[in-house]
Formats: C-alpha cells, structure tokens, sequence
C-alpha cells in the first residue's frame, strides 16, 4: 500500500496507516468496474492521511487500546475525507487535486457524484461494524452534517467580497476544522479515554484543522504547482476568497473591488495585481500569524493529555504542519 513520504519518520504509524487503506479497499465492492478502479485509484493517490493518523495517534489516549478498532475507525474517517473531496471538486470545478485528474474531469459530474456517495456508504459500513456505540455512530453522523453545511457555506459565498474574517472562520469550522476534531475525538473515545480527554482531543483537532486551512490558504498564494498540486491563486480564480485576501481588503477594499467584480472575466494579469496588493497589504503574514495562534493552541491541548509517546510525535507532526510548503 502506497503511503506518504512524509511518514516515513514514524514506521509504526506508517504501518498502521497502510493498514487503513487496505482496509477501505477491502469494503469497496462496485458492480460497475469502472467506478471501483476509479474509487480504488483514489485510494492509492498519495494523499497526506492526516486525519486518520491524528485519530490513530489519539487512539493512545485512552486504557483500552484495541489496533484492529483504531484501524477501522481511521479507515471510517479517511472514506468519509475522500467523499467530501470528490464533492469539493464537482463543487469547486476543479480539474486536479494534488497534480491529479479529478474523477468528475475524466468522467464527469454524475460519475463523481456517484463516487462520492458511495464512499459516504463505506464509512458508515465500516462505523456500523467497528463503533462502540450508536452514541457514536450518531456524533459523526452530526459531524458528517457539519462539514456539509461548511461546504453549502462556500458555495454560497463564492465571489462575495463583502466576506469578512468572522464568516470565514465560521465556514472553516464547519468545512476543514470538524473532520480534524472528529478524527482525534473518534480516536481518544474509542480508546475507553474519559469524556473530558475526549474533548480535549476534539479541542486539539479543531485548532489544528483551522492552522490547517489557513496554511492552505496562504500555500494559495506562495505555492506553485509542482508543489501544491493546483494552479496558483485558483481559489480566487473560483471565487473562494480566503484570509490573506480577507485581511488584505481590510486595509483598502475599494483597491481590490473593480478586480473581484469580474469573477470569472479575471486574467491572470489581473491576478497577479491581486498578488501584489496582498504582498503590500501583509494579508499573507497576517493569515501566518493566525495559523501560529491557533497550532499553539492546539499544542496547549497536547499538553493536558495523558503521559505517553504518542505525545511526542502529535507535537512534531502539528507543528510540521505550519511549516509545510504543499
């Protein structure tokens, strides 16, 4: 099984984390053969698998430490991430994703929405069989409509240059925040750990996704595509206006107005100025700046979970996370 690079410093968790993607393998089972290569070539793209790793690592938290169940549910995570991806980039009309086709630009619409949904299946084949509780089943079923509803928000604000910091933010929780936090939460309450380390592990998870999607969002700007995987500055090119834009038009929106306002129209030239007035502006150290506050206050949680070497890597991986460049 084919598992990031960036892994290889943890060989345990490396080998925990193969053991996920076999596992969703195993459970997708589609008459139509093309869609399950399709499913299964996704599977095998190379993604980072951070949230089942963070749901791995905090399945450590807890006394009753059962590998077999820390796969499954990790497993359950990383099928619900891949489905909400597919949807994404129908969504979003994005063309690749880390370097890669999408499935709905070599197939289309339909058969990405098919895809997609049929993932949101596996997971929730696989919680049924693996979960501790319908408590449980039911807490992510929640979460699964969190994440939902950030999605329909992004849609909705797409091309509003009205959006401020508050809005965003709120849309991160929902859209990239949630998952992280149910991913350590699934971890640490599935170990048997008691309810306050569970929520202290959901705390964690949610700082960590929102530095996250700031990180992506600056990589927006400072990345290229070799590295990031997608054109730079696309979000803006879809409308999806993120925080060192956001902070940058705090400082002169009239500046940005006649550019944003031709949406689709904009030319890369028009871009680059974009760029250029966000570099004047600090939108990007700004947006940096928030991205520190909230790992370092997801490191604060860290430090109220119990003793154990799983600690350690959870601080090295986090704090990696706000230096990565794709």
């Amino acid at each position: 099984m084919r598992v990031h690079h960036m892994w290889n410093t943890f060989p345990e968790l490396k080998t925990d984390l193969a053991m996920v993607l076999k596992l969703i393998e195993s459970h997708v089972r589609v008459r139509d053969k093309t869609v399950e290569m399709t499913i299964k070539e996704l599977i095998h793209s190379g993604g980072k698998l951070l949230r089942p790793a963070y749901s791995l690592l905090c399945a450590q938290i807890g006394p009753d430490q059962d590998k077999h169940k820390a796969v499954a549910v990790a497993a359950a995570l990383e099928t619900l991430h891949m489905a909400t991806l597919i949807h994404d980039d129908v969504i979003d009309e994005a063309n690749t994703r880390h370097g890669i086709a999408t499935i709905h630009s070599q197939h289309g619409n339909q058969f990405a929405i098919y895809s997609g949904d049929y993932l949101f299946c596996v997971c929730f084949t696989i919680l049924s069989r693996y979960a501790t509780s319908l408590a449980h089943l039911e807490f992510n079923s929640r979460s699964m409509e969190k994440i939902l509803s950030g999605e329909l928000d992004q849609l909705n604000s797409r091309y509003k240059s009205t959006l401020c910091a508050k809005n965003y933010l709120a849309r991160v929780a929902g859209k990239t925040a949630q998952l992280f936090a149910v991913s350590c939460y699934s971890g640490a309450i599935e170990s048997g750990a008691s309810r306050r380390h569970a929520m202290i592990a959901w705390n964690m998870g949610h700082y960590i996704g929102m530095a996250f999607q700031i990180m992506d969002d600056i990589l927006d700007f400072k990345g290229d595509f070799a590295t990031v995987g997608k054109p730079v500055m696309a979000d803006i090119r879809q409308g999806i206006y993120n925080l060192p834009l956001i902070y940058a038009m705090k400082e002169n929106p009239t500046a940005f107005q006649p550019l944003l306002e031709k949406k689709e129209a904009i030319t890369d030239e028009e871009l680059e100025q974009i760029a250029s007035m966000i570099r004047e502006y600090k939108g990007v150290e700004k947006a940096q700046e928030l991205a520190t506050r909230y790992t370092e206050k997801a490191l604060k949680q860290l430090d109220k979970l119990p003793v154990g070497d799983y600690k350690y890597t959870l601080k090295e991986i986090t704090t990696k996370l706000l230096q990565r460049t794709a």
